[in-house]
């Protein structure tokens, strides 16, 4: 029955998060969890419990990886499912780890007590912290991302998103705690924080000024399951051209999705490789700017070797004047293992296996969160596709940007995965005070002002483009200064504090 039940918590666990967002249901779910861990008779049965729990857990939350599987001619469908329970058996380790933790550290007695909530907290915070950097990381659905659509998001700010998980796991627990008084005054706790931030969030400072640069953000509807048609290149490459619009009186930050032209855009490769003329094409995107307009464009930067053969690509943004010159590129540093570059290709790759994404040369990392500058409208940090989902690692600490860029192809994606994506992105810009301009293939695109407020959108499976002014950024948050450091501070406190309780009620 505990292991059922511990199954239980975990599928519906997952339903907090978006696209769903009944957070509520995650609480009581956590709940459950952490209860079924206290009764464990051993060590060996909370991490079972516990293992479950997370299996469960990320088999719901990541459903949506099965998709990506269905545009791999080398691969079939079928073997997406097995990647989302594979990927959830190893996923589940982390939960078991501050399963193990809560039961080891903080289990005393017959009941929960605040001490063991508070353990249990700092437990998930390690372990989720551990989730994002162990094997490159992978910290998609922080539990502390089912406050993005209410006000409490704004704790990011402060505490960092592993810290607010970790605190959100004692929200949780704090249902179980045998004094009355303690547990309302969590939940009470909890409700005057929402009340709080709910009464003084503001929408994003007004731009007065009628010569406020704008952002035009453009979504082509270009789907994957399209992407084998003849002339697919060209009929998503006029798309973009036509939504991208024409000049006005005020500048235009014209931004495109991830990967839009996968012709080369740069001068100075070998001949043979251009089956057009880059320039042409760089023209026409210039040919949509007016004299201060700029233009951020996703496409492919290719490496040879002295041979002139092709050695890797860079999955980049370039920066595009109206003179159809390129001034600055950003190459993707944290790139997806399995999806732009194959892990151990020379076992994998002999059992059939591939990278998702089309093509046989791996991509190449950038050197890590950079700042470019964009003529007209200062410096952006750019973060492509899923590096905006690793909390204190999208933005170059010693060159602040004033907004962060995030295009991405979320057409892999399915129906749950653009929306968790989009929450992660507004969660981002609540830790670094930043607005966030967000252009995808299939949506949903938006502007993300500072506060993590949605100024505008597109819906997914939408041809559209999106103008407003852009954003302005707030100082730099507690978070943007501090950094993860966050998480350890609070994992000092919440343990600080159950050694205090411990010691008191000897």
């Amino acid at each position: 029955m505990s292991a059922l039940l511990a199954l239980l918590a975990g599928l519906t666990s997952a339903l907090g998060f978006a696209p769903l967002q009944w957070w509520p249901v995650t609480l009581a779910a956590f709940a459950l969890w952490l209860w079924l861990v206290h009764r464990a008779p051993t060590l060996k049965a909370a991490l079972w419990r516990s293992w479950l729990f997370g299996v469960a857990h990320f088999t719901i939350g990541n459903n949506w990886i099965q998709h990506a599987f269905d545009f791999q001619d080398r691969m079939p469908p079928a073997l997406g499912y097995v990647a989302v329970v594979g990927l959830a058996l190893y996923l589940a380790v982390y939960p078991m780890l501050a399963g193990g933790i809560a039961w080891k550290v903080g289990r005393r007695g017959e009941r929960p007590d605040f001490a063991f909530v508070l353990i249990a907290g700092a437990g998930w915070i390690a372990t989720e912290y551990l989730r994002a950097v162990v094997m490159t990381g992978y910290p998609w659905n922080p539990v502390g991302a089912i406050w993005v659509p209410t006000p409490l998001r704004h704790l990011a700010a402060l505490t960092g998103t592993y810290a607010l998980s970790g605190l959100t796991v004692v929200a949780s627990a704090a249902i179980l705690l045998p004094r009355p008084r303690v547990r309302y005054a969590v939940l009470v706790g909890l409700a005057m924080l929402m009340a709080g931030f709910a009464w003084t969030e503001r929408p994003a400072t007004p731009v007065v000024s009628t010569d406020a640069p704008r952002v035009r953000v453009v979504q082509p509807n270009a789907g994957k399951e399209e992407q084998n048609q003849p002339g697919y290149d060209d009929r998503v490459f006029d798309t973009l051209i036509e939504l991208s619009g024409r000049p006005g009186p005020v500048p235009r930050l014209v931004v495109w999705p991830e990967g839009a032209v996968n012709l080369p855009l740069e001068d100075g490769y070998p001949p043979e490789w251009y089956p057009q003329s880059p320039s042409s094409l760089r023209a026409r995107i210039a040919g949509t700017l007016g004299p201060r307009d700029v233009a951020l464009i996703g496409g492919t930067a290719l490496f040879f070797d002295r041979q002139r053969q092709i050695e890797g690509a860079g999955n980049s943004v370039f920066v595009i004047t109206p003179d159809a010159r390129i001034i600055g590129r950003y190459d993707k540093a944290h790139l997806v293992p399995g999806g732009e570059y194959l892990p151990l290709r020379s076992i994998l790759q002999p059992l059939g296996l591939s990278r998702l994404v089309m093509g046989s040369v791996d991509f190449r990392p950038g050197p890590g969160p950079a700042t470019v500058a964009v003529p007209g409208f200062g410096d952006a940090g750019m973060q492509v596709c899923y590096e905006i989902i690793f909390s204190g690692q999208v933005v170059d600490r010693t060159r602040r940007p004033r907004f962060i860029v995030n295009p991405t192809v979320d057409s892999w994606y399915g129906d749950w995965g653009p929306p968790q994506h989009l929450a992660q992105a507004r969660l981002r810009a609540v830790e670094e005070g930043l607005p966030v301009l967000r252009s995808t293939t299939t949506g949903i695109s938006a502007v993300i002002d500072a506060s993590g407020a949605l100024v505008a959108t597109i819906p997914m499976r939408r041809a559209d483009a999106i103008e407003v002014p852009i954003p302005a950024p707030h100082p730099p948050t507690l978070f943007a200064r501090v950094g993860n450091w966050m998480a350890l501070l609070a994992i000092v406190l919440l343990c600080g504090l159950a050694i205090a309780i411990r010691r008191r009620a000897r």
